[in-house]
């Protein structure tokens, strides 16, 4: 009887494990959700193997008041004004190199205290970045998040650099 038994759960456990796995698998990219269904972050992301890897380099926000010193955090707004700069730069790069926010697999963010509050904003940050991956469904990703003591403008609060996926 034991025996019957772990014939019929090995193969149902196998056929389980590819249905989860064959909806990202069929896009060569496979995201690992978090513990948290409200987490706009993947545990892992899982890339198959022959698919090109394509690092962006670290964006930083635009000016969004022409009117304030260009060194001073007024110049480029809140953190959340910022992260919504900074990914929307993103976005236009990948969409320049035939890519979308669907086809990032990893985050890191270097955050800087808000000089008016002396603290990483951090509410902020998820919250603009949420515009960009917290959608429905949310597109997961890996994502660190550091904060840092400065960036090379002094008015910078948010840089942002990501890994994307190319797929044939």
């Amino acid at each position: 009887m034991q025996t019957h038994f772990r014939r019929q759960l090995i193969p149902a456990a196998l056929i389980a494990a590819a249905l989860v796995h064959t909806p990202a698998s069929a896009t060569g990219i496979t995201r690992h959700a978090s513990g948290n269904p409200q987490s706009p972050i993947a545990a892992a992301t899982e890339v198959a193997p022959g698919l090109a890897t394509v690092y962006l380099s670290g964006q930083v926000p635009s000016v969004q008041n022409q009117d304030a010193p260009p060194t001073s955090a007024a110049a480029f707004g809140d953190t959340k004004t910022q992260t919504i700069s900074v990914l929307g730069k993103i976005k236009s790069q990948l969409a320049a190199l035939g890519l979308g926010l669907e086809d990032v697999v990893k985050v890191q963010a270097y955050l800087v205290a808000d000089p008016a509050t002396g603290k990483m904003d951090f509410a902020g940050f998820s919250a603009g970045y949420a515009e960009f991956f917290g959608g429905s469904p949310a597109i997961l990703n890996a994502r660190s998040t550091m904060q840092v003591a400065g960036l090379v403008n002094p008015g910078w609060l948010v840089e942002i650099e990501v890994t994307a996926v190319k797929r044939p």
